[in-house]
């Protein structure tokens, strides 16, 4: 559930932040007329990604066993590479993206009446379609596949629920939150939840007899920590923790896991501009 939850929040928080700035900047801009352009944009993008959503849960009943494991399998690592990707650009454009949304706002203000909606749906859809296949993914690793699970979920929608405050906060100048710390830590330990989702993806794909080993275990600490347990729940739903890891699972664990960490903490330490750095600019309303 925490992970979870911390994927709702943070992939809420880009997309609120997203929709705060293109807000903000046409009301200080004196263009409240477009507005109704951006809320059209964003319900576009929400529904296009419930719908993702909704497809990536029901699609694959009633397929095979092999078929259902092949297609969760290989969707988990897409969602680990599109995870990571987000992580490592927001990481980067936490500092910028203020600026490139309203060069972007000018841009489709005068350009034809439609090229506004597609700014905010393509600003805000790559959000929602992200956190929809990652949260998938996870909720699917989380359930052990059986989907059966309500948990996740519920801490992927609290998450979302305090994002969209946030982010209402962040509109109305309330709140400072220094963005590039907050997707820094956030980032950090995404990445070992994606980990676990990879080798999560791994053994489905072993499940789906595309990749051997199945039976082929690095270690087995059931005795130790059973899955039935709260804290082999725990360590299931937080970090997707298997007490029966195949050996190509824990090697896939281990080389997505300590480059991509290492690689993450060596750019944001050179990205740190001082140990102490200024809050990030709020975002105002003009009021």
């Amino acid at each position: 559930m925490v992970g979870n939850f911390l994927i709702g929040l943070r992939e809420g928080l880009e997309a609120a932040l997203v929709v705060s700035i293109l807000i903000a900047y046409l009301v200080k801009s004196d263009r409240r007329r477009l507005l109704p352009r951006i809320w059209l944009g964003v319900g576009i993008a929400v529904a296009v990604s419930l719908a993702f959503g909704a497809v990536l849960t029901f699609g694959p009943r009633g397929l095979s066993f092999e078929a259902q494991e092949l297609i969760g399998g290989s969707l988990s690592i897409l969602a680990v590479g599109f995870v990571t990707w987000m992580i490592f650009w927001m990481a980067k454009a936490a500092r910028t993206i203020s600026g490139e949304l309203r060069a972007q706002i000018d841009k489709a203000a005068d350009a034809q009446p439609g090229a506004l909606v597609v700014v905010a749906m393509l600003a805000v859809g790559r959000e929602g379609l992200e956190t929809a296949l990652f949260l998938w993914a996870a909720t699917q690793a989380a359930a052990g596949g059986s989907g059966s699970t309500t948990t996740p979920l519920i801490g992927a929608a609290v998450g979302l629920l305090i994002a969209v405050l946030l982010g209402y906060l962040l509109y109305r100048g309330a709140l400072r939150i220094n963005l590039s710390r907050f997707f820094a830590v956030t980032g950090g330990f995404l990445i070992i939840v994606a980990a676990g989702v990879l080798g999560y993806g791994v053994h489905d794909l072993q499940e789906a007899r595309l990749l051997p080993g199945l039976n082929q275990l690095a270690f087995d600490v059931s005795q130790v920590i059973p899955p039935s347990s709260w804290y082999g729940t725990l360590l299931k739903g937080v970090f997707n923790f298997s007490p029966a890891t195949t050996v190509l699972q824990a090697v896939a664990w281990l080389l997505y896991l300590v480059p991509t960490l290492v690689i993450f903490l060596l750019r944001i330490r050179r990205k740190a501009p001082s140990p102490r750095p200024a809050p990030a600019e709020p975002v105002h309303s003009g009021r």
